[in-house]
C-alpha cells in the first residue's frame, strides 16, 4: 500500500518523534507532507529514506493550502493518507476524499481537558475538528483516555480504535559512554546528581514547578538539565532568576539523540498539569531512570517500583525529590512489565493492520483502484535501470541509524 502521512510541522515533540519511528518500521511505501516548519524531525525522516514535502502554510487560515493539498495527494495515487494534529487533521482530511483517496484515518495525539495541543478547545476550535472528521473513516487515540475524550466532543465510538505510542525500549537503553559524554558537553561533573526534563517547553509541562520543588536541594552537587526548546523558554528562564537558582538549571535546546541525554540524568521529573500519553515517562524509564510524573495515562493500571505518581504540588513533589537524592543514583534498569504492552514494532503492526482493514471493507471499485495502482509502479521498481527502489533506499537509511 502507499501511504501519505500528513503533519502540521517536523520540529521535535512526541507526535513528530513517533511518526520517524513508525516509518522505520511500516512494511507500507510512505510519504510525509507537513503544512510547515519541516523542522529537524524532517531531517532525520529524509536521512532514513521516506521522503518529506512542505506545502509552506504563512498562516491558519489558508483555504489554497487544501486544494494544494488535494493536488499533491491525488498526482500520487495514495491509498492512505494517515493527518497527524490539530490543522493538519483540518486541512488534510477534506483533502484527501476530495481526492478519493480510499481511506482516510488519523492519529489524535495531543487532545487534553482545556487544550489539543496548546489551543484553547473552543465552540470553533469544536465546530472545525468535527466538520473535517466526517470526511475520515477512522481515529487511532493514543490511549483510553484520549478515546474518552474524542466520545465527550462528538466523535462516534465505533470509529474510534485504540492504538498507544510506542517506545522503541532498545534503542533507548542506558549508555554510560554517553552519560559520560554529554555531562561534559554541559559542564556537569560525574558526581553531580542531575534532575532531568526533556520535550517541548510549554506552560503544561509546568517545568518551573520542578525547578521550584527542587530549589532547596540544587547547588554544585546538584543540578536540573531541561532538554528541549518552545515557547515556555523565555518564561522558564525568569522563574529560575526569581526562584534564585540560575546556576543550577542547565537549559541544553534541542538535542537529538534523546538515549545520550536520559543517559546523562539520575531522575527523572514530569511535571504536567494533564497529559493524553506521558510518551517522555515511558522513555525515561526504558533508560532505567527512576521517575516522578504527576500524570501518565500510559500507566494507568500499571504497577512498577520505577515510577512514582506525585501530586503536582511544590511540596509534594520536593518531597519525593528529596527522597530520590537522599538515595542517590540507581542502577539503570528498564521495567520490562511496562514495555509488554508498548513496544514499537507491535504498535507500527497494529497501524498497518488497521490500514489494510479498512481497504478492505471499502467497495470493490475502490479496492480494484488501489490493486491498479500498485501494478502500475510494480515494473517500475523491478526495473534493473535507474535508482534503487523506494524500500531499499529506506531499509539503507535505517541500518545507518
Amino acid at each position: 500500500m502507499k501511504v501519505l502521512h500528513v503533519i502540521t510541522g517536523l520540529d521535535a515533540g512526541g507526535a513528530e518523534l513517533q511518526l520517524a519511528m513508525i516509518l522505520r518500521r511500516t512494511r507500507h511505501e510512505s510519504d510525509v507532507v507537513t503544512l510547515y516548519n519541516p523542522g529537524p524531525v524532517a531531517d532525520m525522516i529524509r536521512s532514513r529514506g521516506t521522503p518529506v514535502r512542505n506545502i509552506g502554510m504563512k498562516r491558519n487560515t489558508e483555504l489554497p493550502a487544501l486544494l494544494r493539498l488535494r493536488k499533491l495527494i491525488k498526482e500520487g495515487q495514495y491509498d492512505v493518507v494517515h493527518t497527524h494534529l490539530y490543522r493538519a487533521q483540518i486541512y488534510a482530511r477534506p483533502a484527501a476524499r476530495l481526492a478519493g483517496t480510499p481511506v482516510v484515518l488519523t492519529t489524535e495525539h495531543s487532545i487534553g481537558e482545556t487544550h489539543i495541543e496548546r489551543r484553547k478547545m473552543t465552540r470553533g476550535v469544536r465546530a472545525l475538528y468535527l466538520a473535517s472528521e466526517l470526511f475520515s473513516d477512522a481515529t487511532i487515540a493514543v490511549s483510553d483516555i484520549v478515546s474518552e475524550r474524542l466520545v465527550r466532543w462528538g466523535v462516534r465510538p465505533g470509529k474510534i480504535t485504540v492504538i498507544p505510542n510506542g517506545v522503541d525500549t532498545d534503542g533507548l537503553g542506558f549508555d554510560a559512554e554517553a552519560r559520560d559524554r554529554v555531562r561534559a558537553q554541559f559542564g556537569i561533573s560525574p558526581g553531580t546528581y542531575v534532575i532531568g526534563a526533556l520535550g517541548r517547553l510549554d506552560p503544561n509541562k509546568r517545568v518551573d514547578l520542578t525547578m521550584e520543588a527542587a530549589a532547596p536541594m540544587l547547588g554544585e552537587k546538584c543540578k536540573i538539565l531541561v532538554i528541549g526548546r518552545g515557547e515556555d523558554q523565555a518564561r522558564l528562564e525568569a522563574a529560575a532568576k526569581r526562584i534564585g537558582v540560575t546556576d543550577h538549571v542547565i537549559f541544553g535546546g534541542y538535542q537529538s539523540d534523546t538515549t545520550a541525554m536520559l543517559a546523562a540524568f539520575d531522575l527523572y521529573v514530569a511535571a504536567s498539569l494533564q497529559e493524553t500519553f506521558g510518551l517522555s515517562v515511558l522513555e525515561a524509564l526504558a533508560s532505567g531512570l527512576p521517575v516522578l510524573y504527576t500524570t501518565c495515562p500510559a500507566l494507568d493500571g500499571i504497577q512498577t517500583e520505577r515510577a512514582r505518581m506525585v501530586a503536582g504540588t511544590v511540596e509534594a513533589l520536593r518531597d519525593e525529590i528529596r527522597k530520590e537524592i537522599e538515595t542517590g543514583p540507581r542502577p539503570r534498569v528498564a521495567d520490562s512489565k511496562v514495555f509488554d504492552r508498548y513496544g514499537i514494532e507491535s504498535v507500527v503492526s497494529r497501524i498497518d493492520d488497521l490500514y489494510e482493514e479498512i481497504l478492505a471493507a471499502r467497495p470493490r471499485r475502490a479496492r480494484r483502484r488501489a490493486a491498479s495502482r500498485r501494478a502500475a509502479a510494480a515494473p517500475a521498481q523491478a526495473s534493473p535501470a535507474g535508482p534503487p527502489p523506494r524500500d531499499a533506499a529506506r531499509a539503507t537509511g535505517n541500518n545507518a541509524s
